[in-house]
């Protein structure tokens, strides 16, 4: 059994305490992506027609590609289309919502016209798109991920595009009244910034009731020129100053933030989410794990996770955290219990592959200390 700080047991009492009864019929606001992932399974050897056996390890995978380069040979994998489903932060997020009880709105990549995959999963929310969605082969090991993405038109998508294919006062409809925006992923939209500008300066005066709170959610931005990642800084710096932001970020992203932020990165994630949060002028940062998830806003609060040893899927399970971090902080909780509430809603998603409806996520916080045993 794992010994639990004080930290996290105050923690989920906290949650515990602090979650309503029922939640939901609340506006949400996504923005401003659209992927279609394909997820896959790599074949290490075929016996036959329907038999085979999977390559589960990605070491394995990096092992094999290495050996092929070393002895200047191409190398070839068969793999398996699994399942197709719509990805990236507004879809994962608006799923979520959606179970959870709020009505969710959608403003990404989805096609033009949209494509049937978004139509139909989303026939009930309403969705603007901005053009064309990144699509993603999405291979899930045992010991990580393999994500091949190309980006479709997020590397042009600015705010002069939003504006036009949205329009200032559709957008300002959307968000007066709403309760949260999400904002996702700068690693895919370079010009996001000028996107999280131009949602300050020109929808925010026109609001009587602005959302009460941002989550805006950087993802891998190892790719990206170093000027990029500082104006998403700045952007959200900016924004900072008229909504409370949280920026919310998984382990190794933290670890790159810290690097480009703070010039150098530590040993653990607690460390390296105050590295970022020292750098980064907003109401809180958030780094999540594995293990555990670390707050970094009046204060540094870090609380345990439960990991379980047979996922059902883990691919977009740091969407389902943001979700549920979200969800704590809608609800009024504090730093580490809504860090609870996110671990939480992350926590039913992996074990289940199913977005959860709110009595879940309350069962899971109710259950959360068994589920260390």
């Amino acid at each position: 059994m794992v010994e639990l700080s004080a930290e996290t047991r105050d923690a989920v009492a906290a949650a515990r305490a602090g979650l309503p009864e029922t939640v939901g019929g609340e506006r949400v606001v996504f923005g401003f992506d659209g992927f279609v992932d394909r997820v896959r399974t790599v074949v290490e050897d075929r016996h036959g027609r329907e038999a085979f056996e999977t390559l589960d390890s990605l070491a394995e995978l990096g092992a094999r590609i290495s050996a092929s380069a070393a002895s200047n040979s191409s190398l070839s994998f068969e793999w398996l289309q699994d399942d197709v489903r719509t990805g990236g932060h507004t879809c994962h997020l608006a799923r979520a919502y959606a179970t959870l009880g709020f009505d969710p709105v959608m403003v990404g990549l989805y096609g033009d016209p949209v494509r049937d995959v978004f139509a139909e999963e989303f026939a009930d929310v309403p969705m603007h798109s901005l053009g064309d969605p990144g699509s993603t082969d999405a291979v899930e090991f045992d010991d990580g991920k393999l994500m091949l993405t190309e980006s479709g038109s997020g590397t042009t998508l600015d705010w002069e595009r939003v504006r036009d294919a949205v329009g200032v006062e559709t957008l300002a409809d959307y968000l007066d009244g709403a309760s949260l925006l999400g904002v996702g992923y700068v690693s895919w939209i370079p010009s996001l910034p000028s996107v999280v500008d131009g949602l300050r300066e020109e929808v925010w005066p026109l609001l009587d009731d602005p959302p009460e709170r941002v989550l805006f959610d950087p993802a891998d931005v190892r790719r990206l020129d170093e000027d990029v990642v500082f104006a998403a800084r700045d952007a959200v710096e900016r924004l900072d100053a008229v909504v409370d932001v949280t920026v919310s970020a998984n382990r190794f992203e933290t670890k790159v933030l810290a690097e480009h932020y703070a010039g150098r990165s530590a040993e653990s994630l607690r460390a390296d989410a105050e590295l970022v949060a020292g750098t980064l002028d907003v109401t809180r940062y958030v780094g999540h794990g594995l293990h555990e998830s670390v707050v970094v806003g009046d204060g540094t609060h870090a609380v345990r996770n439960p990991v379980t040893d047979d996922p059902a899927l883990t691919t977009s399970s740091g969407d389902h955290f943001n979700a549920g971090l979200a969800l704590g902080l809608l609800c009024g909780l504090d730093d580490a219990a809504a860090a609870v509430v996110g671990n939480a809603l992350a926590g039913v998603f992996v074990r289940t592959g199913d977005p959860p409806r709110y009595d879940d996520v309350r069962d899971f916080v109710d259950d959360y200390e068994a589920k260390f045993e």
